[in-house]
């Protein structure tokens, strides 16, 4: 095992064991290396690593801290990873999303608020009739946040958010493109909602399905998945 990974593995046995908390102070460098047989240099490069994760978090001449540990937190590096995704992943992120999301809208069903419903009603509400791409991206985007928000899971919450950057460029070409587009989302996001007010979770899951599901095989089609022609550029 190379130094520096040894020295990250160290550092996270503490945490994991409990003897290092959330918010808790790392000890000085050289005590710190020399408890863990490490020299200073290879601590320092663990150090950094921790830090690119969201695990630690250096105060400029205060020290070097653990962090809250809290599942966006952490999962903010997942985020960066994937803005660097290649257009041909998209319909490889659109699967993961048909996964989880689904999942999220039937534990939204049993868990969201009546003023949390009511919030989701007004964000149907509020867009025109004719919207434009623009407005129609943004309030399908905050549709399924909210509704991630609603699951009461934040490790679920955060996953999918992360999902929806690789996603976004799909369905503004979708909305452009595709006949129809436009009220097909409308009346699906319309049906997801009188779900989720109706309590019923396995509904609400189908809706979720059929939404997602829908732009994924509309992709597929365009990017000419069936024969294996996909233009990569087309969704950039």
């Amino acid at each position: 095992m190379p130094v520096t990974d040894e020295a990250i593995d160290k550092i996270k046995g503490m945490i994991i064991s409990g003897e290092l908390a959330p918010g808790d102070r790392l000890p000085k460098e050289a005590d710190l290396a020399g408890r863990l047989g490490l020299s200073r240099s290879s601590l320092r490069e663990a150090v950094k690593a921790l830090c690119l994760i969201r695990v630690l978090d250096v105060r400029q001449g205060d020290g070097t801290y653990v962090t809250s540990l809290e599942p966006k937190l952490l999962l903010d590096a997942m985020t960066f990873v994937v803005d660097f995704h290649r257009d041909d992943t998209v319909l490889d992120f659109l699967a993961v999303r048909r996964i989880l999301e689904p999942a999220a809208t039937a534990m939204a069903a049993l868990r969201m608020t009546e003023a949390d419903i009511a919030e989701l009603a007004t964000l149907l509400d509020d867009l025109d009739e004719s919207p434009t791409v623009e407005a129609l991206v943004a309030n399908d985007l905050e549709f399924h946040r909210r509704i991630a928000l609603g699951s009461g899971n934040p490790v679920l919450c955060s996953l999918i958010d992360s999902l929806s950057g690789p996603t976004t460029r799909a369905r503004i070409w979708r909305a452009v493109t595709q006949e129809g587009a436009v009220a097909k989302t409308r009346e699906q996001h319309r049906a997801i909602y009188e779900a989720i007010a109706a309590k019923e979770p396995e509904l609400a899951r189908s809706w979720a399905t059929v939404h997602v599901a829908g732009v994924e095989q509309w992709l597929r089609i365009a990017l000419g998945g069936a024969n294996g022609e996909a233009d990569p550029a087309a969704v950039g």
